[in-house]
This record gives C-alpha cells, structure tokens and sequence, in this order.
C-alpha cells in the first residue's frame, strides 16, 4: 500500500499529513431538517438544469411536493437518516487502515452539514500537505461527484485553503472495489438461493440511483459505469447462468429518467415467477433509498404483487475489504501529481461522455 509514497512515516522523520475529505450526499439528522435539505438538493444547478430563477421557482415547488413522502420516510428511520453516522464510522476505518502514515479523515456533505465549507474549515486548521478528495460514489457523475467537488473548490476558497489537491473521481471498475462487491453478492446469493426451494429460480437485480434521461445525454457518463462496475461484479464472482438486470430506482422530477427502474424490474419478477436478490450497486452505505425504498417499499410491492422470494444485498459500509480497496485509491491518489484521476490513473470513460472530469479538456478538479 502506498510504496510510492514519500509521506509513510519513518520512525525519526517527520511525517508529511495528508487530509482525506469523504463525499457524500448528505441526510437530514432530524426532521425539522427535512424541507431544508429537499430545497438545498433541487436548487443545485447540477440536478435542476434550468435558469437561475426558474431553478428556484422549480425547487421550492418539487421540495413541497416531495416533503410529505419524505418525511414519512424518515419517520420509519425514527426521525433521522443513518448515513451521517455510517460515513463518520467509514472515515474512522479508513483513517485506521492508513494508520502507517499521518491522516486525518474529514467528512463533507452536499445538502446537509457537515457541509463543505464547514470541512474546509477544519481541514485548513490541521494544516495538511496533501489533500485527497474521495467521493463515496464508486460511478461518477456530474450531479454528485461534480457537483461535490465545485462545491469543495469553491468552500477551499472561501476559507483560504490552498492546498496540493488530489481528486479520485471514481473507481467503478477498480479490482479491490469490485472484489469486495463480488464477495457481499456471493454470499447474498448463496443465502437467498438456500432459502429458496429448488424450483423457484432467482434474478439478480443490479439497483442503482436513476438519473433523467437528458443529463445522460448531456454526455455524463454514469449509466455506462454503472453498467460497466455490474459487468466487472459479474465476471469476478464467475457464477455461471446467473439470471441479472440492471435497473434504476429513486426517480425524483418529472422528466424522462433511465429505464428499466427497479419498480418495473420487480413487477417483471412477478409476471416470470421469479424471487430477486437486489444489489445497490451504487450505494456503498445504508441510507434511506436502501433501508425504505429497497428494504420496506419494494418488498412490500414483490410481496403484493406475488414474487416468490425477495432478498437484498448489505452496501460495504465498513466491510474490511471495502476499506481496504479505499485506501489503496487514496494512496494511488496522493502518490500521484496533484489534479482529477480515476482509479488507474487516466481516463476510463469512452469520448462521448463530455461530462468525465478526465477529459482533455478538463480543468482541475
């Protein structure tokens, strides 16, 4: 791990510190948080594409409309979303697994605190060497991943941060990330298909955060790295005549969004008399799309609607593995020059996707 690197610390010598700020979308921590945190989501020019005014105009009208359903939601959380808590213990195991150099882990969120300002901050006061920006999105996308790293930029320099940055703006197909995966489906797979009676065959439903269609075509380069990180899943856990779809859940506007979604996949399960195993295929912690969306409103739907088995794959939250594949990408990260990479280093998305930070043409990260 890391042998590249000139920060490990050697007894005598001093150690160069390197900050590793985690990404991610952020939850509300009680419920008077919830309308804020659903007006900060659909103002970000990132997910409403329209002119700043009627941004603001659509967000407020999108927020109230989803505030009930939201709530509801939360409410069988008890009140507060797990993911703040989930990333802090994410941040605590991978500031562990590079215990041999000198790190501190910070955490920013996009719609709600900790935000990125707020990070800035506390990452300016331990005065690191280096910085490493890694999203907890293995897929990038402008409308995540993008738009965390603006926001970090811009919160850098708000605060004076001036900084030798690192950013990893994914690792979709990297062989520790997809090792890890592969393992968590085996063994949910192996499980599902032991409580299952041997006639009832079993589908695995790949289920990823939907995007609209028009963003994809805009040129980001999501859907073909989820595609490309269930293909990478596949060949890893080498299962033969593994019945599989990919699928796309959490539609939250009125535009066309990437198609089949997971409701449409489950009802098709249905119809074939087939039991499913979903994999959250984007998602690396619990939060409410996976603990209410997967867990409570699509098993109530496969039930009612007569699927003969519905199981659900853990996300890799804290698993050893998973840790270890996100230290091996903070350590590539830093040992190389500061700017945007994907987990090999160069550009892995194909030309069309104008949207991929890698891209020639890009700036800094």
């Amino acid at each position: 791990m890391w042998h590249s690197l000139q920060s490990k610390c050697v007894q005598g010598e001093q150690c160069r510190r390197l900050a590793v700020v985690l990404f991610n979308l952020g939850a509300p921590d009680q419920p008077s948080a919830v309308a804020p945190f659903l007006r900060n989501l659909f103002r970000d020019p990132a997910i409403l594409r329209v002119p700043p005014p009627v941004r603001g105009l659509l967000a407020r009208l999108i927020a109230g409309f989803r505030l009930r359903p939201a709530q509801a939601n939360y409410t069988l959380l008890g009140g507060s979303s797990p993911l703040l808590d989930l990333t802090r213990a994410q941040a605590s195991a991978l500031q562990a697994a590079l215990a041999d150099w000198d790190v501190r882990c910070f955490i920013a969120m996009r719609y709600w605190h900790p935000f990125a300002e707020a990070a800035a901050r506390a990452v300016r006061a331990w005065q690191p060497d280096q910085v490493v920006l890694l999203p907890l999105y293995p897929q990038y996308s402008t409308t995540t991943t993008g738009s965390s790293f603006a926001d970090w930029h811009e919160a850098a320099a708000t605060v004076g941060l001036a900084v030798a940055t690192h950013a990893i703006c994914c690792y979709a197909t990297d062989p520790a990330f997809v090792a890890a995966v592969a393992a968590l489906v085996r063994q949910a797979h192996a499980d599902a298909r032991s409580a299952l009676p041997a006639e009832v065959p079993l589908r695995v439903l790949f289920s990823a955060h939907g995007l609209p269609e028009s963003i994809v075509a805009a040129g980001d380069p999501y859907q073909w790295q989820v595609e490309q990180t269930v293909a990478a899943v596949l060949a890893s856990w080498d299962e033969q005549g593994v019945d599989w779809a990919i699928c796309y859940q959490s539609r939250a506007t009125p535009q066309r969004w990437i198609a089949p979604s997971t409701i449409a996949e489950v009802e098709r399960a249905a119809r074939d008399k087939t039991a499913v195993l979903v994999v959250p295929i984007a998602f690396v912690s619990e939060h409410s799309e996976t603990l209410v969306e997967l867990d409570i409103e699509y098993r109530h739907l496969a039930e009612r609607l007569g699927v003969p088995g519905y199981f659900r794959v853990p996300t890799p939250g804290v698993n050893v593995a998973f840790i270890a594949a996100l230290a091996k990408a903070v350590g590539d990260a830093a040992a190389a020059d500061p700017g945007v990479r994907s987990h090999p280093g160069a550009r892995i998305c194909p030309s069309r996707y104008r949207g991929c930070p890698c891209a020639p043409t890009a700036g800094p990260p």
